[in-house]
């Protein structure tokens, strides 16, 4: 594929708001997860939540979108310069040019959630003030930074678990080069609820401690909440020498189960395959490995076993889930950040909570100095819905 100008990026976790916060803490090996005390949940697990979020106001001409996902959107956008960036954007390619592109995996459903406690006692209405569409749809974060930056292109959102705000890259990709944008507003909103906190604690997924992937001794998740964006744009044809490029995308479907992997990798294998494929490199060209690393037993042996089968030992890898906790549907993004992050200022981010780690991979525990030229990003989702990415810099 033609190299991608990722002209501008954000993230916003439970490390912080922005870009700075992320750095340092991802350099130090400081994680943002703490003991759950979120909403009513009482659960002997862990999260990552980001502070501020109710504190954020909405628009009156948006608000009825208020929601905590929404609320985490603004503030996501507002760091970093990136309103300004796309603003930028939509006065050089025109507003019909840009499209948004966003993942998720529940969108608002806390306001769902919240709405359901206020029914009505007699008929179990839902009270009036209650805005199914633009909250607890899936569509609403898309349709909601849209209209937030005054956009007119095209919008979807991609809910594919936890591969979600990956996937949006290559739909991004694929409308350029198609003709049909010359640039997207691309990453992933998750936000904390009952739903998916009860439910992972369900499937006896979630971890009773900070979570520690590719740990020979990892026993589950910890979930946590986050804003990612980045603004894609067809890349000139001498980027600046401290770019960050798009420059290959890989997407599979193992269907193996509903909510594991294939045992042997099978799909995450397919879509690192197709990434480096995408991107015209040998594995020995990828200078650092994102890994999914979601801490359960059955994905970091699946994924480690893909690793290994294409990258043997000698790519330098880690999971930064450790330090934001596992954001799903938003994870994408996050990750495609860290890895800029990476690029940008050269480092290897080191895999926090992790203290044994499995045998077989370069996993590196402590954050380290290294001059990157090519990283690849691994978020596969449940249902085998698996997409990798492979960022850079100009050769």
């Amino acid at each position: 594929m033609e190299p991608l100008l990722l002209s501008r990026y954000t993230a916003t976790t439970c490390l912080g708001h922005g870009l700075d916060a992320m750095r340092t803490a991802l350099v130090a090996g400081r994680s943002g997860l703490k003991p759950c005390d979120f909403e009513t949940v009482r659960l002997p697990t862990w999260i990552g939540e980001v502070e501020g979020v109710d504190d954020e106001v909405l628009r009156e001409d948006l608000a009825a979108y208020d929601c905590r996902n929404n609320r985490l959107a603004q503030l996501g956008l507002g760091q970093d310069g990136f309103a300004g960036a796309v603003a930028e954007a939509a006065a050089r390619w025109g507003r019909d040019r840009i499209a948004v592109f966003l993942g998720t995996s529940t969108a608002g459903i806390l306001q769902t959630e919240l709405a359901y406690r206020r029914r009505d006692p007699e008929t179990g209405a839902l009270p009036p003030s209650f805005r199914y569409a633009e909250t607890h749809n899936t569509y609403s974060v898309s349709a909601f930074v849209r209209a937030w930056f005054g956009l007119t292109g095209p919008a979807a959102v991609a809910s594919s678990a936890c591969s979600s705000s990956a996937k949006v890259f290559a739909s991004a990709a694929r409308m350029i080069t198609a003709g049909v944008i010359d640039a997207a507003v691309v990453g992933g909103v998750d936000t904390l609820c009952l739903t998916t906190l009860y439910g992972f604690n369900s499937l006896e997924l979630a971890s009773p401690e900070a979570c520690r992937p590719f740990d020979v001794a990892r026993d589950g998740i910890s979930i946590g909440e986050a804003a990612a964006f980045a603004l894609v744009e067809r890349s000139p044809v001498a980027p600046p020498a401290n770019a960050v490029l798009l420059l290959g995308v890989g997407e599979s479907s193992d269907a193996y189960h509903m909510s594991s992997p294939h045992p042997e990798g099978r799909g995450a294998r397919q879509a690192m395959a197709a990434a480096l494929g995408s991107a015209g490199l040998a594995p020995r060209e990828i200078d650092y490995i994102n890994l999914h690393g979601t801490a359960t037993p059955s994905n970091d042996a699946a994924e480690g076993k893909a690793v290994g089968e294409l990258f043997g030992d000698a790519v330098p890898c880690s999971s930064t889930k450790g330090a934001t906790g596992h954001t799903l549907g938003a994870a994408g993004g996050v990750e495609a950040v860290a890895c800029a992050i990476a690029l940008a200022d050269g480092f290897i981010p080191g895999g926090v909570n992790t203290r044994d780690p499995m045998p077989g991979l370069d996993y590196v525990r402590a954050s380290r100095s290294a001059r990157l030229h090519r990283t690849l990003s691994n978020s596969f989702g449940f249902g085998g819905t698996n997409c990798s990415l492979v960022l850079g810099r100009p050769v």
